[in-house]
């Protein structure tokens, strides 16, 4: 047996098709074009390519898109200033700071003073309460794409034992929440492992589905699970260079050998990756129809 690969690229693409219709329908009905801005700081490498990503998908479904570059040594309370600026633009339905920030500047403050109806990133607390309440929200983008994976793929999660891997305020922790709940991707019992778990392989031998997210390369080995599992790898782990100076990749799961005793599968790349950007555009035309009382 070999494991169906969840393809993020396939799935993104489909998302992606829906989210253009419905921004042209947003223009053509309602004269409104959803509009993101981000607020790039410094000149962390992997954030300049993650940015980059974020306006061609914007422009490529025909959402406005802005972007704030500052240098390195830019105030704190000049970012302030400008997320507040922003708060009051009728034009931005979409606040996204990408992280990290740099060491002077305090990450939880700037979060915190974006309007949480702007808040596509699902960060604020405000939306975060809505999300662990089960009230409608922007749900942060890597849960809600690995939700979209789980439902699109077919995956019963109903009933199901899930293993997560990595309790981070950005995955862990709100995966598992999410998939408590009552919700299409949910109702299912949810374990969640850490670096405290004394024998992380307990838990994950008998889990119908693992969602790995802990960033340790190929921790997750076929003796760590049994045959039929779903497995969900978010991690994206460097752990080489090709001789084309490539940066050459590995998830949290060792992908040859657990794909021959899993179901389903997700690549790195290819698999969580593509999800995240994808479900950043579907909140932000959330927040357009929202700002317009069309929700």
């Amino acid at each position: 047996m070999s494991a169906t690969i969840i393809s993020g690229t396939e799935t993104a693409k489909a998302i992606r098709e829906e989210l253009k219709q419905e921004v042209a329908d947003l223009l053509e009905k309602h004269q409104i074009v959803p509009g993101l801005v981000t607020f790039l700081v410094g000149e962390n490498p992997a954030s300049q390519s993650y940015v980059a990503a974020k306006n061609k998908t914007a422009h490529a479904l025909g959402i406005h898109s802005e972007q704030v570059t500052l240098p390195e040594d830019t105030t704190e309370a000049a970012i302030l200033e400008l997320v507040a600026k922003y708060n009051q633009d009728a034009k931005i339905h979409g606040i996204l700071v990408q992280l990290p920030l740099p060491k002077h500047i305090n990450e939880t403050k700037v979060l915190y003073a974006i309007d949480p109806a702007k808040d596509v990133d699902g960060f604020h607390p405000v939306n975060v309460g809505k999300m662990v309440l089960g009230e409608q929200c922007y749900l942060p983008c890597t849960p809600h794409g690995i939700l979209e994976l789980l439902v699109r793929s077919g995956v019963q999660t109903s009933g199901a034992e899930v293993v997560v891997l990595g309790r981070s305020n950005i995955v862990g922790k709100p995966i598992a929440n999410l998939m408590l709940q009552k919700r299409p991707g949910g109702n299912a019992t949810v374990t969640l492992c850490h670096t405290r778990t004394r024998d992380m392989a307990v838990h994950t031998r008998r889990a119908d589905i693992i969602i790995a997210a802990v960033g340790v390369p190929k921790l997750v080995t076929a003796d760590m699970v049994k045959d039929g599992v779903v497995i969900i790898d978010v991690g994206v782990n460097r752990i080489g260079m090709s001789e084309s100076g490539k940066a050459i990749l590995a998830g949290d799961v060792d992908f040859e050998s657990v794909k021959e005793k899993a179901s389903f599968i997700t690549p790195v790349p290819g698999g969580v990756g593509p999800m995240t950007i994808t479900m950043l555009m579907k909140n932000t035309v959330q927040a357009a129809k929202q700002a317009a009382g069309l929700n």
